[in-house]
Formats: structure tokens, C-alpha cells, sequence
């Protein structure tokens, strides 16, 4: 590596450190960023921030992410297909094992790796604890690996140039950016690192293109987001999503019907609710932001079913998008 790299805190340098210089603005770079990690670290909020729009649902609960979602981010000489992927955990089941099968996917697809830590999590358990799960990556050895430091928001400014300095002493990171982003701070600083490390190549989709993935899988995101809100325990983990119809119409609103599955006759007591008022709740909710979305009114119409350990069903996976 050569040349000047710098740390970025809220616009200001606070640390300096080597990197390989930037190329010239007129070769185009083009590749796949993957944003792996532990559950609830800010992956899905990440993507959403360098996009500046929504596209992976986000909620406080973890494991909420269970595809891997492109996000495509095109500038004037860099194309970057971002890779949001599930956290990395240990599966108990065989909708875990497809979810850690998309994140490996995502892996090796990828040109550059985006390793995110939660900065207030690496402070109070430490960097070894926070790391740890690189040691599950096959691919790590042979990726271009940047340590994203994130939720910086949440602890002290003068906390952050410490912790770096302790990730970069325990473990060997190409870069290593401290961000928040939630506030997008350091976001762009962190395009800029990602863009040098690509291969030249012209751009892979169109400039005006933010992801390959159908307006039916956002829909179904969007109500699976909104079920995670408004229930706890075991209910938006056993709930799938299918969008069985999806008709639009340019003078009228666009029809969706949508079937939620459950995996126990309790579950869809608890999801309809008394006289159905926690579904047409979900339903009022989703409805909003799939019109904010497609920039459209919409007829949404939920329906709930019962299957039974449809999450350990490798047929039911396959129907639900989960499978090969």
C-alpha cells in the first residue's frame, strides 16, 4: 500500500494511516461490496444511507434481513452493487441455514468486504469479542476486507480514535472507517475507499437502477417490516410473506393481496387479533409506505395462514424465495 489514508470523524481527520492511492477519475470501477456482521450492527442501514433511499427494512430486532438484497450505487466513475446479507449466526434451523447460505453467496460474490462492527458493543466487550466472527468467513484470506466502525453516535468522540487504534493492532483490515449510519456521517468517505479498491470495469446496470430485485419482493419486505414492529417473541420470526396477486392500474389503485404464514393456529390468533384490529394495523401501516414506495395508491389485502414448521420445510423455503 502507498500513499496517504485518512480516518474520518465528523468531517474531521483524527488519525492517518497508509493506503493505496486513488486512480485516475477517468477509469471507470465497477464491483460488489458485501456488508457482513453480526445481527442488529446497521448493514440494512448502511445500504440505506450511501442509496439515500429505502430499501432494506429495518427494525430494532435482530435477524430482521434474510436475503441477500442489491443496492446499486452509480457515480460518474464508479458503479458499486452493494450486497446487504443476513447477520452471521450459528443456524438452528433450515430458514437459518438459507439465510447464512445468501450471506456466503454475498461473499463470494464480493469484491471488497464490509465488515461492520457496533462501535458501543466493541467499546464495552472488545475488539476480540467483536472480531470473532470473522474467524467464520472462509473467504476472509483472500478479500479485500474494510472494518467499518459503526454507531460511532453512540459513544464518546474521544472513544473512537482508541478503539481504532486497538482493532488495528489485534487484527490486519485494509482500511478501517469509523461512520454512524444512521446520521450518514462518514458515509461518504467510506464510498470513496470502497471505489479504490474496485476493479476497472464499465458499469454493470444502468445509471438509474438502485436494485435488480422486483417491486413485489419490496412489498413483501414492507409488510414483513411491519409485522417485526408490531409484534415481539416468537411471531415475526415464524411469519413468511408471499404476494400471491400484484395488478397495477394506471387510473385506479394498484391491487396487492398478500398471504402471511404462521407456523401455529395461536400465532395467527395473536396476528389477526381481537375482531382483526392487530392485522388491519399491520395493514394500515404497510399500506402507507408500499403507496410511498410505488408512488401510488393501493387496495393491500392481507390473508393469514397456518404452516406448520413451514420454517423447516425445504419445500415451503423454495416456495417462499428461501431456497434454490
Amino acid at each position: 500500500m502507498t500513499g496517504q489514508y485518512f480516518f474520518w470523524f465528523f468531517d474531521k481527520v483524527i488519525c492517518v494511516t497508509s493506503r493505496r492511492d486513488m486512480e485516475s477519475a477517468e477509469d471507470f470501477r465497477t464491483g460488489y461490496a458485501a456488508l457482513v456482521g453480526a445481527p442488529n450492527v446497521g448493514k440494512s442501514t448502511l445500504m440505506n444511507a450511501v442509496l439515500k433511499q429505502k430499501i432494506s427494512i429495518v427494525t430494532k430486532k435482530p435477524q430482521t434481513t434474510r436475503h441477500k438484497i442489491a443496492g446499486i450505487l452509480s457515480g460518474g466513475n464508479y458503479q458499486i452493487i452493494f450486497l446487504d446479507t443476513p447477520g452471521l449466526i450459528t443456524p438452528k434451523y433450515l430458514l437459518q441455514e438459507a439465510m447464512m447460505k445468501f450471506a456466503s453467496s454475498a461473499l463470494d460474490d464480493a469484491d471488497v468486504v464490509l465488515f461492520l462492527v457496533d462501535a458501543e458493543k466493541a467499546k464495552s466487550r472488545g475488539v476480540e469479542k467483536s472480531s470473532v466472527i470473522l474467524e467464520r468467513i472462509p473467504q476472509a484470506e483472500r478479500k479485500t476486507i474494510i472494518l467499518v466502525v459503526n454507531k460511532i453516535d453512540c459513544i464518546g468522540k474521544d472513544d473512537v480514535f482508541p478503539l481504532i487504534e486497538n482493532f488495528h493492532k489485534a487484527f490486519s483490515f485494509h482500511e478501517i472507517m469509523p461512520i454512524s449510519a444512521l446520521n450518514s456521517s462518514g458515509t461518504e468517505e467510506l464510498v470513496s475507499t470502497i471505489v479504490s479498491y474496485l476493479p476497472k470495469h464499465p458499469p454493470l446496470y444502468p445509471p438509474d437502477i438502485i436494485s435488480e430485485a422486483p417491486e413485489k419482493f419490496f412489498v413483501s419486505e414492507i409488510i414483513r417490516e411491519k409485522i417485526f414492529e408490531q409484534f415481539s417473541e416468537e411471531i415475526p420470526y415464524s411469519t413468511a410473506v408471499d404476494i400471491v396477486a400484484f395488478k397495477e392500474r394506471a387510473n385506479k389503485k394498484h391491487f396487492i393481496s398478500a398471504e402471511i404464514f404462521v407456523e401455529r393456529q395461536s400465532q395467527k390468533g395473536i396476528l389477526i387479533g381481537k375482531s382483526g384490529a392487530a392485522l388491519k394495523k399491520v395493514g394500515e401501516l404497510a399500506r402507507a409506505e408500499i403507496e410511498s414506495f410505488l408512488d401510488h395508491p393501493v387496495f393491500l389485502e392481507l390473508h393469514v395462514k397456518v404452516r406448520e414448521k413451514w420454517r423447516g420445510s425445504e419445500a415451503w423455503l423454495k416456495r417462499l424465495g428461501y431456497g434454490n
